[in-house]
């Protein structure tokens, strides 16, 4: 049988202000009150609301836009976040509300602190232990929740806070002798408490917490979308007010001393005394039943998404009652954690270790409206929309708190979401991470720089030269020595985009194809580790694929300065079309690189080899900054540059020393010894040198240029067969080396 949602926006109301105005306000704001004086207390309520209401606006925003089932913050998180973290945000989120019923059911029983004098007296029986009251109050109050659910608990919940309303009322209408003479300029004077601020502040702020009580109630509601924002709002806003004047009349009506030492001194002050501990017993059982109707849910919530590892756990734990799928099962299981802690009898401890994830909790949904505000996703519409400067405030405030309050125990939280989440996706092998919310992230923040750099006064590209280097491939699964040779230029220094070739028509199947094709090079990329951005491009002629390529802006926010080319070594036809194109090419001004792979490949990542040649000096420097940029990746981490360069015997030394001053100016990673001036040989080619000298290279670096292509045509890129991979390197426009 289908459930049927039954509730309306009061539930959630009272859920959360029942929970706001609970145990702390009763036997802890009156020492918040006497140790840090009326402004503290204000200053206390202000920093508090900094959380709790960035958090109320960005939860009630994200309610407006999508459909939010069972499981109140845990579903909202983790249908933001991705299921990996918010089943890792949910668990915590869980144990604290199951460990948070405890904390409520003790305090309850400290509420009985005023019957104690008077059961001595009339029974002469002392009780010593108050877990005489909170135990048989857990039982009676899991009893019910197993047997009834959560409609019986919305029905008592309206009883205790109509109790809580009447403690309320009564406070404020009594009188005491301090009052009368009281002198409100004392209001304003600086109180400085023993143990400092934010002592004080982590023994209140979890009063302030309860705001999202409620939402755990979603799966229940008629309309999520209206009653979270309004519910959660509004009691966000009366129960700050309600704070302000608590403080006013704590202030007004007892001394600094009375406020510190009388944990019940809104007793003393109330117009009927008794009235107190009865508030104080429905404001802690009220917001006992508001955590025991949402922890349950959480933990359905979280089984129904299967993320404990075993099958008939999240099985267990997800199935509700047939009428109403009530969590029975989550219900039994909270009840056994909750009858744990209250035989405990103490969870100071455990309390500010609860703090600590529902500040986790409260920050990422602060950071959920923030991401969103700037990932501009169409589909996030929402009919109530914060600000991204409050929601991004919110998650700051929670950052900050956490570690004010308490470090060890932030650092104790963050340490157990991170276990949480490294287990929770090692078991998981189908769940998105945090990428459905940060992609559209990046993708503003990606286009905002864009057109950011694009604005931006250009640097000298001569003097401020980085290789942004675009790749037009076609044996791109036969070989990966071009993809290898961009991921090192792209490491660190640079930028590439690899753009593989269909030789097709387009079509509906070239382009099935090609994005197929896509796929394999993405995975390889990563699988690499590569920064390179790969694509592909589906075109019936080189000439027009070449020209698409050269028109290319740069992904880096920078113009495309670099084209790149590759050939087998004894296969002429690709180099062919390539030099075909030789003077397209040349008209987008870019640096012309091809790369000639042989079978020995990249051979032992070792030494490159630069053979600068008097024909084509203008390329020494290019080939010098690339060399460099190369061995900058860990893949070179034990390789050299060796330059070699000939000329006539006269010319040697002063060529040498020309190449060593270049070399130590531009503090380049090149050893003088390193610096080869070789005599030319007469009746032999510099062909044959190379051949001799790079043998035992692992890359060999070789200057051409336009003249050569024309007058020799592809013959340029031949005659070196006995030595591995070639880069031959065109520079159109010089480069200085500083």
């Amino acid at each position: 049988m289908i459930k049927k949602n039954k509730f309306g926006t009061s539930p959630v109301f009272f859920t959360a202000i029942s929970t706001i105005l609970g145990a702390i306000m009763f036997l802890r704001f009156g020492f918040a009150v006497g140790s840090v004086g009326f402004l503290g207390a204000v200053l206390i309520i202000l920093i508090g609301h900094m959380v709790t209401i960035p958090t109320a606006m960005a939860l009630a925003e994200i309610a407006t836009n999508q459909k939010v089932e069972g499981g109140g913050e845990y579903f909202i998180i983790s249908r933001s976040f991705g299921i990996n973290i918010g089943s890792a945000i949910g668990i915590a989120l869980y144990f604290s509300q199951a460990i948070s019923v405890a904390f409520y059911i003790i305090a309850f029983g400290e509420a009985f602190e005023a019957i104690k004098p008077w059961v001595e007296t009339e029974w002469g029986y002392i009780i010593y232990d108050n877990r005489l009251f909170s135990v048989p109050a857990l039982l009676l109050l899991i009893w019910l929740m197993v047997k009834r659910g959560a409609n019986l608990g919305v029905k008592a919940l309206y009883m205790v806070v109509t109790l809580l309303g009447i403690s309320l009322i009564l406070f404020f209408c009594g009188t005491t002798g301090y009052s009368e003479t009281f002198d409100p300029s004392t209001l304003f004077k600086n109180v400085s408490p023993e143990k400092g601020f934010f002592y004080v502040f982590a023994i209140i702020f979890p009063a302030f917490t309860g705001m999202t009580a409620g939402v755990g109630l979603s799966g229940d509601l008629k309309d999520p979308k209206r009653s979270i924002p309004l519910g959660t709002l509004t009691a966000t806003i009366v129960g700050m007010i309600i704070y302000f004047f608590i403080a006013y009349k704590l202030a007004s009506s007892a001394s600094s001393a009375d406020l510190i030492e009388n944990q019940l001194i809104m007793a003393e002050i109330a117009i009927w005394g008794p009235i107190i501990p009865i508030g104080l017993a429905a404001a802690t059982i009220s917001s006992a039943l508001g955590s025991f109707m949402v922890a349950p849910r959480t933990l359905q919530a979280i089984g129904g998404d299967k993320v404990f590892p075993n099958k008939f756990l999240n099985f267990w734990v997800a199935k509700g009652t047939k009428n109403s799928n009530e969590p029975r099962n989550a219900t039994i299981v909270t009840s056994i954690i909750a009858l744990l802690f209250v035989l405990m009898g103490d969870v100071n401890a455990v309390a500010e270790i609860i703090t600590m994830f529902f500040m986790v909790t409260y920050g990422s949904l602060c950071l959920i409206s923030f991401f969103q505000h700037f990932a501009a996703d169409p589909s996030y519409r929402p009919s109530f929309k914060s600000k991204w400067y409050l929601s991004f405030l919110g998650a700051i405030m929670c950052v900050y708190l956490m570690f004010k309050i308490n470090t060890p125990y932030a650092l104790t939280a963050v340490f157990l979401m991170v276990l949480l989440y490294v287990y929770i996706s090692s078991q998981s092998d189908n769940h998105k991470g945090m990428a459905n919310i940060f992609q559209g992230v990046i993708q503003q923040l990606s286009r905002r720089l864009q057109v950011f750099l694009q604005k931006s006064e250009k640097a000298s590209a001569e003097e401020d030269w980085r290789p942004s280097v675009v790749c037009l491939a076609y044996d791109s699964f036969e070989r990966f020595d071009t993809l290898e040779l961009m991921k090192w230029i792209s490491h660190s220094y640079g930028f590439g985009m690899y753009v593989h070739l269909e030789h097709a028509y387009l079509s509906s199947t070239t382009k099935i194809s090609a994005d197929e094709k896509l796929e394999r090079l993405i995975h390889y990329v990563a699988i690499n580790k590569s920064n390179v951005f790969v694509e592909t491009l589906v075109s019936p002629s080189t000439t027009s694929a070449i020209a698409f390529i050269i028109q290319l802006p740069g992904i880096s926010g920078q113009p495309n300065n670099m084209v790149l080319f590759e050939f087998k070594k004894g296969e002429t036809a690709w180099l062919s079309d390539v030099l075909d194109n030789y003077n397209l090419i040349k008209t987008a001004g870019h640096d012309v690189c091809i790369l000639a792979s042989s079978d020995k490949g990249f051979g032992f990542r070792k030494e490159i080899h630069i053979w600068i040649k008097k024909e084509d000096y203008e390329n020494a420097n290019l080939m010098i900054l690339l060399s460099y940029i190369i061995l900058g990746h860990a893949d070179w981490k034990h390789g050299q540059i060796k330059i070699f360069a000939a000329f006539r015997e006269e010319n040697i030394a002063k060529e040498q020393e020309n190449l060593i001053q270049l070399c130590s100016s531009g503090r380049l990673p090149i050893s003088p010894n390193n610096i080869n001036v070789i005599p030319l040989e007469e009746n032999k080619s510099k062909n044959h040198l190379i051949n001799k000298y790079s043998e035992d290279a692992d890359l060999t670096l070789i200057g051409f240029h336009e003249g050569h292509v024309k007058s020799e045509e592809h013959k340029v890129f031949e005659g070196y067969e006995n030595i591995g991979n070639i880069l031959f390197v065109n520079t159109l426009k010089p480069k200085f080396i500083k």
